[in-house]
């Protein structure tokens, strides 16, 4: 089932965060229990290279692969679908400009401006024929436009009223940043949890979908009550650590178990 159909059938999605750009990793990453897997161009390693590569395992393992661009990137929005990608995410949409340069570059005509070229994306799903393709892309791929400062939540309405937009994602970091005016980062502040449950309800009023990074955990039941559906969590770095240190507990406990 694709990531479109999936939140469209009110289903929460959890989704791994991949910055490593090696497809063997993100192979291994694939094989967890988690929904969905998200390769990060804009803070983690993955380039277009490993973006081309690191789709494909995301595929074959039957999950949706989404990209994160870099900030202005929105060519690559384009090259990441065509790569095999259900949904891209955007950073720093800021402006009206930004939500329809991001939504002309994810969408074929007339939504948008979007050119043919499925080269990895249509072999690797393997369904249907180039019509099917063309005629059903503009729903199933998934544009996120990420909300991450004061200005995107000034003109929120207009962002998602912007034909092509399917999503928001929200940065909870860099929103804490520009909530504290530059004095704090911290993702999960409770005075700016409001604010968040209102942007994800503006989303949903405006029938569109609504995304979070979590960095607590315990957080995400909270998040999905608000109405985010996409929690992306767990970068290699911290499923690394999370798994050293119940692997590492487990151990040390026997071994204490054993002295006695």
């Amino acid at each position: 089932m694709s990531l479109e159909a999936r939140l469209a059938a009110g289903e929460t999605v959890c989704s791994a965060w991949s910055g490593v750009p090696d497809a063997l990793t993100v192979e291994i990453l694939s094989a967890q229990g988690f929904d969905a897997v998200t390769l990060d161009m804009q803070h983690g390693g993955h380039n277009e290279d490993s973006v081309l590569r690191g789709i494909l395992p995301v595929v074959r393992a039957g999950k949706p692969a989404l990209v994160r661009i870099p900030v202005g990137r929105f060519d690559m929005a384009s090259r990441a679908l065509d790569m095999g990608a259900e949904a891209v995410i955007a950073p720093m949409v800021n402006s009206i400009e930004d939500a329809q340069r991001f939504a002309a570059a994810m969408k074929y005509p007339p939504v948008g401006e979007r050119s043919w070229g499925p080269t990895y994306g249509f072999p690797r799903h393997g369904k249907g024929d180039f019509a099917e393709w063309l005629r059903e892309s503009n729903k199933r791929t998934l544009s996120f436009a990420m909300i991450e400062t004061r200005a995107a939540v000034d003109i929120l309405d207009r962002i998602l009223d912007t034909s092509g937009i399917d999503a928001i994602f929200l940065g909870p970091s860099d929103f804490s940043i520009a909530w504290t005016n530059g004095a704090r980062v911290n993702a999960t502040l409770e005075d700016m949890m409001q604010a968040i449950e209102q942007i994800a309800g503006r989303a949903r009023k405006a029938g569109k979908y609504a995304g979070i990074y979590v960095v607590d955990p315990t957080t995400a039941g909270r998040y999905a009550s608000m109405g985010y559906q996409l929690l992306a969590m767990g970068s290699e770095h911290t499923v690394m650590r999370l798994g050293s240190e119940a692997l590492l507990s487990a151990v040390r406990a026997s071994l204490d178990g054993a002295k006695s």
